[in-house]
């Protein structure tokens, strides 16, 4: 694997770069402080800006390290982050990821988290290296799941009460691609990146 970092990747109608600390009242205000948008995620909903502040600010030293990918999802014709994807957890001796993501309510139900997770997936396959990518959801989340299959992404099945979220503990549903099955989709992201 060749790790590059947070680079910045353009799609068709986003670009997905690194945060920076300016970017805290959007996050605040676009996702990260809505019960709506943090139900089936793992931390809660930010009480205030200045928390919103403060983990913008623990992530920007980590840009500095070729395997941080932290990236924020701005319109391209925005500006501000509407959502944000990562890698939040990697398995290097299977050269393995697994991709998070959330966005903002205003912006469900346009592809766009689509289009997002497919230009990271092409993006950790064909730059990066990795052979297998990997994602989540709670079952009670099943829009997340049908983001995932349009990405390409296989069910493998459900582990039982294997997961914690806002709102307990919960069954994940779990998906996967390989490399090899990449191939059939990799002409749906419409990615460059911008190193």
């Amino acid at each position: 694997m060749t790790h590059l970092g947070t680079v910045t990747i353009y799609t068709d109608r986003l670009c997905l770069r690194r945060f920076t600390a300016a970017d805290s009242g959007a996050m605040y205000k676009n996702w990260a402080s809505d019960e709506r948008v943090i139900r089936f995620l793992t931390w809660p909903a930010h009480a205030s800006s200045q928390v919103t502040a403060q983990v913008v600010a623990g992530w920007l030293p980590s840009y500095d390290r070729a395997d941080f990918y932290q990236w924020a999802i701005c319109l391209r014709d925005g500006g501000e982050p509407i959502g944000s994807i990562s890698a939040v957890d990697q398995q290097p001796v299977v050269c393995g990821v697994e991709i998070g993501y959330c966005l903002g309510h205003r912006w469900w139900g346009q592809g766009l988290m689509t289009e997002a997770l497919a230009a990271i997936i092409d993006f950790f396959f064909t730059r990066v290296g990795f052979l297998r990518i990997a994602a989540g959801h709670d079952l009670q989340n099943p829009a997340s799941g049908r983001v995932m299959v349009k990405c390409g992404m296989q069910r493998e099945g459900t582990l039982r009460q294997a997961g914690r979220n806002n709102t307990g503990i919960v069954d994940m549903a779990v998906y996967s691609i390989l490399a090899a099955e990449h191939q059939k989709h990799s002409g749906q992201s419409g990615a460059d990146t911008a190193e």
